[in-house]
């Protein structure tokens, strides 16, 4: 089973990136989701959440500019930022909760390897 984020980038300030966190093998399904950033010095923190149900909830930073979704037939949570600023340079992690089967049902975290987001200032 591996969690996959990619889509980081350079992007002048005001422009926007999407984020996709993708997993793959042996899974059911996924269940929540959160995208974490860590810029450098900081400690990572969440930036916004989506539940299985599709409820999200993004810290106030980043309100009304990220939009968080998911497509489970490709078993995929997308993170769409607009309106990007110099603050928001960060490694952006993905973490997800997995459902897995062996016997019986369970659940797993993973966590994606990062993507780089740069936007200069």
């Amino acid at each position: 089973v591996q969690l996959q984020a990619s889509g980081g980038g350079l992007v002048q300030p005001g422009g926007s990136l999407r984020l996709s966190c993708t997993a793959s093998g042996s899974i059911a399904s996924i269940d929540a989701v959160g995208w974490y950033r860590q810029a450098p010095g900081k400690q990572r923190e969440l930036v916004a959440h989506i539940t299985s149900g599709g409820s999200t909830l993004y810290t106030d930073p980043v309100k009304g500019r990220f939009t968080i979704s998911r497509d489970n037939a490709k078993n995929t949570v997308y993170l769409q930022m607009n309106s990007l600023k110099p603050e928001d340079t960060a490694v952006y992690y993905c973490n997800a909760n997995l459902k897995q089967y062996r016997n019986s049902y369970y659940y797993r975290d993973y966590w994606g390897q990062g993507t780089q987001v740069t936007v200069p200032a």
